[in-house]
Formats: C-alpha cells, structure tokens, sequence
C-alpha cells in the first residue's frame, strides 16, 4: 500500500491521500529507521512518562498507581498500533523532569500535558498538537480577583517547569508591578497553596486547573477566572532526531483526529464524569481544537503569539 501511495504521487484525490496518510504506522516504520523502536524492539517493553496530579490530562487513581487521562489514552492507543506486543511501563514525571528524561531515553514517549515550544525543541520532539490550552487562574470563590491585571502585589503559585512561569513573569512588566511567584514541584503542591489561603491565585492551564479542583475536597470553594495569558499547543513528547519514530505516531494521530476517534476520547475525559468523583468538567471541544483535528500540525507556541 505504501508503494501504490507512491507511485499515486500529485494525481491523488482527496479521498486517496487521507487513506494514505492513515496507513498503519508498522507499515511507515519500515520506510523510516527508529532509535526508539529499535530500543523497544530490544526490550520488549516501551515507556510511558506520565503525570501523578495532572487530571484530566494525565494522573494517578488509587494506590496501585493506576495512570489514566486524555493524553494517557492517547498515548496507549498510538503505542497499540505502532508496537502491539511490547509491554507498556509507565513512570511518574514532573514538568521539571520531563525534558531530561525524554531526552536521555529514559521515557520513551511523553504523555503528560507538554507545551510545545522552540525551546524544548531543542531537546526534544513533539507530536502534532493533541490539545489547545489557555492558561488561566484559579481563586477561592470568595475572591476580590476577576482579572489578570489584579494580579500586580499579589502572591500567586505556579508549578515548577510549567510556561505559566514566564508568563507570570512577562505579566509583570504588563501590570508594572512585582508578582509574588511561588513555585509547587507538582500541581498538587501548588493547589495546596491555594487551598491553605497561602497564595491568592494558583496560574496553569485551564484544564488542568478544572481537573485539580475537581478532584479536590470542595469544588465549589474554587473558581477559573480572567482572560487568559495565552494559549497553547499541547503534544505528546519523544526523544530528538527520530523521524521514524514521529512519522508513526503522527500517522495514528492523525487517522484518529481525523475519523472522529480522538473527538470521542476528550469527551470521556473533558465532558463526561471522570474518576476518581466521577464529576464532570464541563469544557467540551473547543473551535480551536476541532480545527487542528481537521488538519493536524505540530506548529510551536511560537506561533500562536504572532
């Protein structure tokens, strides 16, 4: 099938090309070598960086370490096609320690919620875009905070190794006036802080942030408010200079983008009642992200600022 893509060459139609777009990844991994599944091959297993407190995008349930969420299923799915034999082994990672163990191979591929940008392209590789976030924060409900320009004199808490970091920091200059960051190792950390009254506003992602409070003791105590410091492209991660291994999992991306699959995916996890309360977050698919299932790319952070 790959040689009948071939030799179709620019005559094909519409109906052609995304069938040949969609050919199982084993069949591209002929065409192309891969360090990493050479190195699964070896192995026989293949492994998963995955988030602890990262809901709905990536997280543990129970004490048996149990990891589920959008991009943890995503990730399962694409690793079923490309490798079906290997055995799955997934490992806890933080937003700090993501980018060295991608990049030394100690994790395979990267399913935690992962902001793509030109920096961290220069360490790894990403996927095409899985999801579209807005960074935004979270208050106690009884909070004078509706705006990201009330921020200025203010202590806020961010995660360690998180974008919302630069974007706190770039928002200084905005408001001319000095915000208090202080930094969580993890998301958990950092919404604690909130939570004990130690900070007044805790900045991430707007799904991660109705994933932590959902999953918190009071949910109604918490509120996503002011207008976002900026949207990004988040991606599934692996090891640079590996064209290989990227063309099969963008070829099992995209076929699921593009049937409707990944469609039905994020509503089990962004609009369904998920674990461990089995709540529901209420934020459905966006427009921006109905267009790149449409047309997938794995354009940076970059240029969504433009």
């Amino acid at each position: 099938m790959a040689y009948a893509c071939r030799k179709l060459g620019l005559i094909m139609s519409a109906t052609v090309a995304l069938w040949c777009a969609a050919l199982p990844a084993a069949q591209a991994q002929t065409q192309v070598p891969s360090p990493t599944l050479d190195k699964i091959k070896a192995t026989g297993k293949v492994v998963l960086g995955v988030r602890e407190s990262s809901p709905p995008m990536a997280y543990a349930l129970g004490a048996n370490e149990k990891y589920v969420g959008y991009h943890v299923e995503l990730c399962e799915r694409v690793l079923k096609e490309i490798v079906p034999t290997a055995r799955l082994e997934y490992i806890a990672i933080t937003a700090q320690s993501t980018m060295p163990l991608v990049s030394n191979g100690t994790v395979d591929i990267g399913c935690g919620p992962t902001t793509n940008n030109l920096a961290r392209q220069q360490q790894v590789s990403f996927a095409v875009t899985s999801y579209v976030s807005e960074v935004r924060m979270a208050v106690r409900k009884d909070s004078d905070l509706k705006s990201i320009s009330q921020l200025g004199g203010r202590t806020v808490s961010a995660s360690t190794g998180t974008t919302a970091v630069q974007l706190l920091r770039r928002q200084e200059r905005v408001v001319g006036a000095p915000i208090k960051t202080v930094l969580g190792k993890d998301h958990h950390e950092s919404f604690m802080l909130l939570e004990s009254g130690r900070v007044d506003a805790f900045v991430l992602d707007d799904n991660i942030l109705a994933g932590v409070i959902a999953s918190s003791k009071d949910p109604g105590a918490f509120r996503i408010v002011g207008e976002p410091l900026g949207a990004e492209p988040i991606a599934l991660l692996f090891r640079k200079d590996d064209p290989g291994f990227k063309a099969a999992v963008d070829g099992v991306l995209t076929r699921l983008m593009q049937s409707g699959e990944a469609e039905k995916i994020y509503t089990k996890w962004f609009v369904d009642s998920i674990p461990p309360k089995n709540v529901s977050l209420n934020l459905p698919l966006g427009s921006t992200l109905r267009a790149l299932f449409a047309n997938p790319n794995d354009k940076p952070l970059e240029s969504y600022q433009q």
